[in-house]
């Protein structure tokens, strides 16, 4: 933990972060605004985490906010830090970080797809990854009611109400 919380002192001398925790020996979680995040991303990509292993996205429903968590690592130390921020879930947009992380390019893709974030800058984020003909709101936001989308997308089936379990299935 000594050498995180000396990470986590040499990122906030520099940086307005907002709250830091640990989730692991070799893991720091930090919360920054939104406008900070490319700075901070730059910094630590020149400090030697070089590698985006994930950016994901949390539908916080209650609070009104979507959070991307760009999960970055470092080969050398064998650490990853976690860098969160907080979207408007009625109009979350955010700019692009391809030109920090080339590889983001899918995940932004991901991000759009599954929970509607738009990534200005990625062009490419508007191409489905998985849900070519999907028609309805994005699948993983908490409010996605998946019994209604498949009322109306799906036709109603009958399914026998007793199945025989004692022999594998079979009569």
């Amino acid at each position: 933990m000594n050498s995180m919380n000396s990470i986590y002192e040499n990122l906030n001398s520099k940086f307005n972060i907002l709250s830091v925790d640990y989730p692991d020996d070799m893991q720091m979680a930090i919360d920054l605004e939104e406008k900070d995040i490319h700075t901070v991303l730059a910094y630590l990509k020149s400090d030697g985490y070089t590698q985006l292993s994930i950016l994901t996205c949390v539908d916080w429903l209650k609070e009104g906010v979507l959070q991307l968590v760009y999960v970055i690592f470092n080969w050398d130390s064998g650490i990853h830090i976690l860098v969160r921020t907080k979207l408007d879930r009625d109009k979350p947009l955010f700019r692009t970080v391809m030109e920090i992380y080339p590889g983001a390019e899918f995940y932004e893709r991901d991000v759009h797809e599954f929970f509607g974030v738009e990534f200005e800058g990625n062009e490419r984020s508007y191409k489905h990854l998985f849900l070519e003909l999907w028609d309805a709101e994005p699948p993983m936001r908490k409010d996605f009611d998946t019994q209604a989308y498949s009322d109306k997308k799906y036709a109603p089936r009958e399914y026998k109400s007793k199945f025989i379990s004692e022999k594998g299935g079979e009569k």
